[in-house]
Order: structure tokens, then C-alpha cells, then sequence
């Protein structure tokens, strides 16, 4: 499949995060290699990379994460159950906001979360036919 688009997040944690979108966003592991690894979902790739170390120690992520709410980007995934990937994020150090945060757009179902880096992002699951 032709590549369409793609994004880079960066990261101190690059496993952790690449398997929670791989969890949570339902995406599967296209290439690991030892700084980065990139996602897969239709012609869409994510590059999950490691933060350059004279960088990287500058930066803390507490437990929960600050959640970055003013970023300039929100990365948006097609997920099949909203409910599923809440109860995966919630494993894995992140968060889907619950279903009294969900709203409608488009015939589809969207909702807002983080994950384990404080990265806001958000999920939406079509109407059925």
C-alpha cells in the first residue's frame, strides 16, 4: 500500500508509545529499529522516535502525564470501538476521556485522550450502516 500521509512523534519513551497506538489506535508495527519505530494503519504511517539524548534529558514525564492540551497538533485515529481502545489506553499509562466527553461529527462518534507522554489525540468510530 502507497504511503498517504504520516506523522513523527517524539518521544523518551519510544516503546512504550509505540505500543500504546498500537494498542489503543489499532495500528501494527511496519519497521522497529533501535531509535524509532513506525506504525501502520491503511497508507498512513506513524514514526514513533527517540528524543536525541543532548535533548532528552531535559525532559520529565510524571506519572500521571501533563496533559498538553495547547499543542499545535492533535493526531485523529479511526478506531472500530472507542470503549475497547478507552479500557487499552487505560492499561498502558493514557487515557480516552469517557463517554460524557464523546460528541457526534460527520456520523461518527469522536473523543479525546492522551497518552502516556501527555500527547492529546483523538478517536472516532463511524456510525454502523
Amino acid at each position: 500500500m502507497t504511503v498517504q500521509a504520516g506523522a513523527v512523534l517524539f518521544t523518551i519513551q519510544v516503546r512504550a508509545i509505540a505500543a500504546f497506538y498500537e494498542q489503543v489506535a489499532g495500528m501494527s508495527i511496519h519497521r522497529a529499529e533501535h531509535d524509532h519505530v513506525v506504525l501502520a494503519a491503511g497508507p498512513f504511517r506513524l514514526t514513533v522516535h527517540q528524543i536525541p539524548e543532548q535533548y532528552a534529558k531535559n525532559v520529565v514525564i510524571g506519572v500521571p502525564p501533563a496533559v498538553r492540551e495547547k499543542g499545535a497538533v492533535k493526531l485523529s485515529f479511526r478506531v472500530d470501538s472507542i470503549a475497547r481502545a478507552r479500557e487499552a489506553a487505560a492499561g498502558l499509562g493514557g487515557a480516552v476521556y469517557g463517554p460524557d466527553r464523546e460528541w457526534v461529527d460527520e456520523a461518527a462518534t469522536v473523543c479525546d485522550g492522551y497518552d502516556p507522554d501527555g500527547n492529546v489525540f483523538q478517536l472516532f468510530q463511524p456510525a454502523t450502516d
